[in-house]
């Protein structure tokens, strides 16, 4: 009898020493789908429609508290998801989507906490930037989960998630053609050392003048007094739109009062206190009614609205054979070739009659297509006569509370 029961003790052992280790491969085995990894590269393997999500083996830790990936290829949308799930995260969903996760998405700039609705939270990621995730070490006391998230070596922002910190495991998510990363679960991150806050480029360079608008990172915010029409938050880009960087994009981040939101082109020394689209030299799509205004206080009805939340974008669709043409400095030019706008006026612009004084004599160049973007779908076009100097990524805004979020540069367009 005693033998017997040796037996059957020395065999539940086995059984239990075989359940272990079968838990322990489980536990550090990788998981992808729809993912090809190939050493530290990780590549979309779907069809577009699909998502693909890779979960590393191994949560994180005090001493593997932080990874990283570099953007190798943003492929057909940069739809590219850093960030935490559980071991067992459903692998056809985003990072970000599901409960009990949480995400940096490269495309939008947003963060996703369990849910398959963002919120903005930093910059958009492109070819070249490192994308990195990590917990901070006071997340390891029961009860203070910190998530940060970091681009180029700088933190974008942290959020608070609950659960145990060994229950986090490193995630990247793709979802378009071409996709393509390289991924690094060693990667070492120290919190910069100076006055504990987080470093923000201004982005002030980026713009060749400011009126009434605070510039703050990507957020441009309206500081006008917002009570008549002269009253116009007016930020002008450096840079002219050219065959390199043909397109521009804006997201609704507060609408304000009115969202007298405008969004579009002009000449270099526009008028500071005039709408884009209003005077001559300018061609603007206009949130607040969807109309499209060229060169006149008239607009036309052009396409929808926007809202908080909504994206517009505006770019120029170059003929094959142009060059840039260097030109002078001259603000003066003439871009009367759109069709005229139809009798039907904005309450707000009707009265706006003034027109600032004839400068010289404006010069027309070649035609280009101007188009305009809600949310990813083309609205419209137009066909116009690029001014010397080029045509310059223009916004204003009009009424008090107003911001907006601006990529000169998206993946986008």
């Amino acid at each position: 009898m005693d033998d017997i029961n040796l037996h059957y003790r020395f065999m539940n052992w086995r059984r239990r020493i075989r359940e272990i280790r079968e838990v322990r491969a489980v536990r550090y085995r990788e998981r992808l789908k729809r993912m090809l990894r190939e050493g530290d590269i990780l590549r979309y393997q779907g069809n577009s429609d699909e998502v693909g999500c890779y979960v590393a083996p191994r949560p994180l830790s005090r001493r593997n508290r932080y990874f990283e990936v570099t953007v190798i290829d943003t492929g057909v949308r940069g739809m590219i998801a850093v960030g935490l799930v559980p071991q067992l995260y459903k692998l056809d969903h985003q990072p970000g989507w599901l409960p009990h996760s949480v995400a940096y998405h490269a495309d939008d700039g947003k963060l996703y906490n369990g849910k398959t609705v963002g919120q903005q939270f930093g910059p958009k990621c492109v070819r070249g930037d490192r994308i990195g995730c990590g917990m901070y070490l006071d997340s390891f006391e029961e009860g203070q989960i910190t998530v940060f998230f970091t681009k180029n070596g700088k933190e974008v922002g942290s959020v608070e998630v609950p659960g145990s910190p060994d229950a986090f495991y490193p995630a990247v998510g793709m979802h378009s053609l071409g996709e393509e990363v390289l991924l690094d679960l060693q990667a070492e991150w120290a919190m910069e050392e100076d006055d504990g806050q987080m470093i923000v480029d201004s982005h002030e360079d980026d713009w060749a003048r400011l009126h009434d608008v605070k510039v703050t990172g990507t957020l441009l915010e309206y500081m006008g007094k917002g009570k008549s029409i002269v009253d116009v938050g007016l930020a002008q880009a450096r840079r002219a739109l050219d065959t390199r960087f043909h397109y521009y994009e804006l997201e609704i981040a507060d609408p304000g009062e009115k969202c007298y939101i405008a969004l579009g082109l002009a000449r270099r020394a526009y008028p500071k206190n005039r709408h884009p689209g209003w005077s001559r030299g300018s061609i603007a799509y206009h949130a607040d009614d969807g109309k499209m205004f060229q060169g006149s206080g008239v607009g036309d009805p052009f396409g929808p609205r926007c809202f908080e939340g909504d994206i517009m974008g505006c770019g120029i669709m170059f003929p094959r054979d142009y060059t840039v043409d260097s030109g002078d400095d001259t603000d003066d030019w003439d871009v009367d070739v759109l069709p005229k706008p139809s009798a039907v006026q904005n309450d707000l612009y009707a009265n706006n009659e003034e027109e600032e004084e004839d400068d010289g004599e404006y010069s027309e160049g070649r035609k280009v297509t101007v188009f305009f973007t809600r949310n990813g779908k083309v609205v419209g076009r137009r066909d116009v006569a690029i001014p010397a100097g080029g045509f310059f990524p223009t916004i204003g805004m009009m009424s008090t509370g107003e911001k907006v979020r601006v990529e000169l540069h998206p993946l986008s367009g």
